[in-house]
């Protein structure tokens, strides 16, 4: 009794039903049914799971999602500009770059269940940045400059629908159909001011595009975890900026689309706490850019990270979530952590 590991041999797995709760599959005759414990823990292996994948609100239920998160990238480059005559004899520039770029937000989400397997979400967000950038220059002696840029405002207004296919019997996976639109409220790269030589003065809140996701996820429950991932494509529409920065003039800008994945588990420790580790990666397609008529295409980038979350239930209307990202290729941010907190009407 109390234990919230694997059911013995005579208990069939439980199940996730479309209203979002957890309930046993009909047990052999003379089976002992499973413990409330159990299906309390099994409960709190789905709020450790990563938002955007866990089972829907149930219907008519509205609950509100206060966050904060914080994003640290930082990259280092050393670049020769010159001619090497001999092995260590250089004739030339010998330049490092060192940036720096913070990125915190505070968000509030509302969800609500339309019926017990739909959910609308409608998400806004403030947004600071800051970075530094040092730039380090070796001639004769050392030329050191240092650019400080922020910015801060409101960022990209998000709206999704979530739609679950099937119910989770015979021990299925259950499946999740979601399609997110993403504004260009926050200002963009392209609408923030810039000097004579085109340098901008501040930094963005918002990508300037509007953008669309469609996705697919699962959840498998797997006693005495619960398997999840999933699979998206988020599409950015391009746009004509029609601007001339710097003498150059900007044409039509196409955002490149990024393909994602991502996969993980969630585990109950107890009916209050649990966890969940996972991997997610994307990647981001070429921008394409048009330049004073002439086109010109980006580096496709590859973003990878391993995932960590904590769930605390604090009471039945309250929890406590935080969410770990740490980058595991060299187009990732270092560190992203996010603290959430659910609210349940």
């Amino acid at each position: 009794p109390g234990q919230t590991g694997a059911a013995p041999p005579t208990q069939v797995a439980s199940q996730v039903n479309p209203n979002g709760q957890i309930q046993p599959t009909p047990a052999p005759s003379g089976a002992p049914p499973v413990a409330p414990a159990q299906m309390e823990a099994r409960r709190e292996q789905l709020a450790a799971i990563p938002e955007g994948i866990a089972v829907l609100s149930r219907a008519g239920k509205l609950s509100l999602d206060l966050s904060t998160e914080y994003t640290r990238s930082s990259a280092n480059r050393l670049v020769f500009r010159g001619i090497e005559i001999v092995p260590g004899v250089q004739i030339g520039v010998i330049e490092a770059n060192e940036a720096d770029r913070d990125t915190s937000a505070v968000n509030i989400a509302a969800k609500y269940g339309l019926t017990s397997r739909m959910e609308v979400d409608l998400r806004a967000s403030y947004i600071r940045r800051n970075d530094t950038i040092t730039t380090v220059q070796q001639r004769d002696e050392a030329v050191t400059r240092t650019i400080d840029l922020s910015g801060d405002g409101i960022g990209d207004v998000e709206a999704s629908v979530r739609y679950q296919i099937n119910g989770g019997e015979r021990g299925r996976p259950i499946f999740i159909a979601g399609l997110r639109a993403k504004s260009d409220t926050g200002e963009g790269p392209f609408d923030i001011p810039r000097d004579e030589f085109g340098v901008a003065t501040r930094l963005a809140t918002g990508s300037g595009f509007w953008g669309v996701e469609p996705s697919l996820s699962f959840l498998y429950p797997s006693d005495p975890a619960v398997i999840f991932g999933s699979v998206s494509y988020f599409a950015h529409l391009p746009r004509d900026i029609n601007k001339t920065e710097g003498g150059i003039t900007i044409g039509e800008v196409d955002p490149g689309d990024a393909i994602g994945m991502s996969i993980g588990f969630g585990f109950s420790l107890n009916p209050k706490f649990s966890f969940s580790l996972g991997y997610k990666h994307s990647y981001i397609r070429p921008t394409s850019s048009e330049l004073n008529d002439i086109v010109e295409k980006s580096d496709s980038l590859q973003v990878g990270a391993l995932q960590f979350g904590m769930s605390y239930l604090l009471t039945d209307r309250f929890s406590l979530n935080g969410n770990f990202e740490f980058g595991v290729t060299e187009d990732a941010p270092d560190m992203r952590f996010v603290l959430r907190l659910p609210i349940a009407f």
